[in-house]
């Protein structure tokens, strides 16, 4: 889905507004304001290494979902990485800790899941890794896309968690072609990067959609529709998502109401460490995530 690939563009907390509300720029105190184009794939370029290097990382998603007037459902899961593809293990629903069954349950399933890819075939091992880096392979191209789809200028520069960041603005280039079904949603948006001073990593990434966008045929994207990702520091090289929020305007067939909203916040990012399938199972937590 479309909404999934937003996620995965710019590689990627607490109860959802009801709106998300853009940040105003501060306009610039600097004499000399850099190339936008340039600064832009240049942080392209960092970018890139923290999706190279977030496989090697474990975290605690929470996702927050609602559609329509329906009550929001919120699960909390950690992302593990085995034998070279990712497994999301429920530790929370609700906000609440699991039971102690459900807990059991949930440890049988992560065994369960161990136990069956050590015990793939050399053919079924490379077809759900290569399924899982082909996904990854793509996510990369769309995100190249970003330098290409928009011409940027400097908006100004601001002060975001107690760094100095760089505002660049982006507008679609005339002519632009699309080179994937899903990065269509790129021709109707208006976006925003925060881009820091010193590391060139993005605290801060804003999008929302100016113009319909008619996405799988069937389904149209509407202005409203919006997200906002923020990143927290992991490394002295690597930031990674803390937080992602999305509201969506859409239809399907022209008349069927597709609204709805959605957080994922990300925590407890740590290095995972090397150890063994038995060890990963027994721990749940002595694996890699994947992005």
């Amino acid at each position: 889905m479309w909404k999934r690939f937003l996620v995965r563009v710019v590689l990627a907390g607490v109860a959802f507004d009801s709106q998300i509300v853009l940040a105003d720029p501060v306009e610039s105190t600097s004499r000399v304001k850099p190339n936008a184009n340039q600064l832009m794939a240049q942080s392209v370029k960092v970018t890139e290494r923290n999706w190279a290097e977030a496989p090697k990382y474990s975290f605690t998603r929470t996702e927050i979902n609602s559609k329509g007037a329906s009550k929001p459902v919120r699960r909390t899961d950690e992302v593990l990485m085995i034998n070279g593809s990712p497994y999301s293990k429920l530790i929370a629903l609700d906000g609440r800790p699991l039971t102690a069954q459900q807990a059991r349950e949930q440890e049988q399933k992560l065994r369960e899941e161990v136990s069956k890819r050590a015990a793939e075939s050399p053919r079924q091992r490379r077809w759900r890794i290569g399924k899982y880096n082909e996904e990854r392979n793509h996510d990369h191209q769309i995100l190249l896309e970003l330098t290409n789809a928009f011409n940027y200028t400097v908006l100004g520069e601001q002060r975001i968690n107690g760094r100095d960041a760089w505002i660049l603005h982006g507008v679609l280039k005339p002519g632009y072609v699309p080179k994937s079904r899903e990065g269509r949603v790129l021709t109707g948006m208006d976006v925003r990067f925060w881009i820091d001073k010193e590391t060139l990593q993005w605290p801060r990434v804003e999008a929302e959609v100016q113009k319909p966008v008619t996405m799988y045929v069937v389904g149209t994207v509407h202005p409203g529709t919006r997200f906002v990702l923020e990143q927290e520091v992991v490394s002295a090289t690597l930031w990674l998502p803390k937080t992602f929020r999305i509201q969506v305007k859409a239809t399907a067939f022209g008349f069927l109401n597709r609204d709805s909203s959605s957080e994922e916040t990300y925590a407890n990012y740590r290095l995972a460490q090397e150890g063994s399938t038995k060890r990963t199972a027994s721990l749940g937590t002595d694996a890699t995530p994947a992005r």
